[in-house]
């Protein structure tokens, strides 16, 4: 029971990772129907920002929010440049332009950065705590602590503050919106950089667990995408319930079905995507679409 309870405790840990990831998806989704595939790679490169920071000498938690204000400008600035021309544009050409993106940041992010795998610091104390005979580690409860104070600071900003309601609104009711006055092209733009500081999170958050270097982002977006999925993609809670549930399942399944185990674990996060379109497409908290006739 000792060892069930450790293994669903570090699976809480990741999926606050996994949880920050999907969210940023789901907050991209809302805004353009849109799942936009350069949001791991995004997140990857503000990482190395961070990591850069704090090569120089800073303070972790000084480089810490200043690569999250580096990620939304960014955020905002790939939207006016890339996004904004084709937003009018067939879904299939905006897939193939965050794909592209994808390729792109990586590229940039190995040539200035290297392919070396790096180590990142992490900022909390290798030890653990025993309790009643679960060793829950303080990387594990500061993941938890950060992810989850992150993850309400956006529930907040989109429910209780002018800023989220009108950024909510522009990105459902886009029509009526723009008659009311509101600018919807800066209110996605807004989406986008509050999608890139959150996906930044994960990077940051998952950097000390795995090795950093320009593709460690493409396993964790999967289960991201699998956590949006079972979810719901339209729904920032259902990202965050389906991000612990990704992440707990995962390590249950690493822990105790015969054969899987390091990558064999991603079969998890592709099984997860298919049980959910097959037998529920909305996902947990997704709402069945609706056609008048």
């Amino acid at each position: 029971m000792q060892e069930f309870a450790q293994q669903v405790v570090s699976g809480i840990a990741i999926g606050g990772i996994f949880a920050s990831l999907a969210l940023a998806l789901v907050l991209i989704y809302n805004a353009m129907g849109l799942v936009n595939f350069a949001q791991g790679e995004m997140a990857m490169l503000a990482t190395f920002l961070a990591f850069a920071l704090i090569n120089r000498g800073m303070s972790y938690w000084i480089a810490f929010p200043l690569t999250l204000v580096l990620a939304f400008a960014g955020g905002i600035a790939i939207q006016r440049i890339v996004i904004k021309p084709v937003e009018r544009a067939p879904v299939l050409t905006l897939v193939i332009v965050t794909l592209g993106l994808a390729t792109l940041v990586n590229g940039i992010a190995g040539f200035i950065f290297g392919y070396v795998p790096r180590s990142f610091p992490s900022p909390f104390p290798p030890a653990s705590l025993d309790i009643f005979g679960v060793f829950i580690s303080w990387r594990d409860l500061g993941v938890i602590g950060v992810s989850g104070i992150v993850l309400l600071g956006v529930y907040l900003l989109l429910q209780r503050t002018t800023i989220g309601l009108t950024m909510r609104a522009a990105a459902h009711h886009p029509d009526a919106s723009r008659l009311l006055g509101v600018q919807v092209s800066w209110m996605l733009a807004l989406g986008w950089g509050l999608a890139s500081a959150v996906g930044a999170v994960s990077g940051i958050m998952v950097a000390p667990i795995l090795l950093l270097e320009p593709n460690m982002m493409q396993t964790i977006i999967i289960y991201a995408f699998a956590a949006a999925v079972l979810g719901g993609i339209e729904s920032p809670l259902g990202a965050v319930i389906g991000g612990f549930v990704v992440g707990i399942t995962v390590n249950l399944a690493g822990a105790y079905i015969p054969g899987v185990g390091g990558d064999l674990q991603l079969a998890v996060g592709f099984a997860i995507i298919i049980a959910v379109l097959v037998l529920r497409p909305n996902g947990l908290l997704g709402r069945a679409a609706t056609r008048r006739v």
